[in-house]
């Protein structure tokens, strides 16, 4: 028998409309749909998907993903879900795994697609990444001219990222919002903060203006003003 393939689908940051048409043919054309849910049981990547495609008769696969715990619980997670993943494709069955954003942007579904890369066909489909629709929803540029732009995960080492020129991309950044504008306080740059861009109870604000901890689906522009 044929193996299924993994079609590993961005769904965008959350408005359904965003959404690609191959994304949306390729969810309707698979029979299994996966999706990570979080401890209280919801999926926003399902949630979105379900707003634009006919999910009906389709099966879910729910891939339970802890936030915390470490590299080596992340790692058994990891695993854990592909082996899910993996069943249904030893049956000829098709996947679509879905994740928010883009498929190939710090995306939970890359791991896993590595993991069943060397086993199964795995393809990727890309999805509007969150801080590019935060952007539009601020009618700013990212970029301009030969301006830089740097994508910097919050996770890591990223106050001596601030110093790069262009333009600034910080993801995840909610627990960190007083960081930043202690990182920021005397540069010559403009701060905004998206939370749950496109999505129902989006909020937009300058960061100087927003508490210290917001959602966990919180970006962080940086504009260089220096370099304008």
């Amino acid at each position: 028998m044929d193996t299924g393939t993994l079609y590993s689908i961005g769904v965008g940051p959350g408005d359904p409309e965003l959404m690609t048409r191959k994304a949306l043919r390729l969810i309707e054309y698979c029979p299994c749909v996966a999706a990570p849910r979080t401890e209280r049981g919801g999926s926003t990547a399902l949630e979105i998907a379900a707003q634009a495609a006919d999910l009906t008769d389709k099966e879910v696969l729910y891939l339970d993903l802890p936030m915390q715990g470490g590299a080596e619980a992340w790692a058994e997670s990891h695993c854990r879900c592909a082996d899910i993943l993996a069943k249904q494709l030893r049956q000829g069955r098709d996947v679509a795994l879905l994740t928010l954003g883009d498929a190939s942007l710090y995306a939970t579904s890359s791991y896993l697609a590595e993991l069943l890369r060397g086993e199964f066909p795995v393809k990727v489909v890309p999805g509007v990444p969150s801080f590019c629709a935060a952007a539009a929803a601020l009618g700013r540029p990212l970029t301009a001219g030969k301006e830089q732009l740097h994508v910097i995960p919050v996770h890591g080492g990223w106050v001596d990222a601030l110093d790069l020129p262009g333009t600034k991309v910080l993801m995840k950044a909610g627990r960190r919002l007083d960081g930043l504008r202690e990182a920021l306080a005397g540069r010559s740059a403009d701060a905004w903060v998206a939370e749950n861009c496109g999505m129902a109870d989006e909020h937009l604000a300058p960061l100087a203006e927003m508490p210290a901890e917001t959602g966990y689906f919180t970006t962080v522009l940086v504009w260089d003003r220096s370099g304008r």
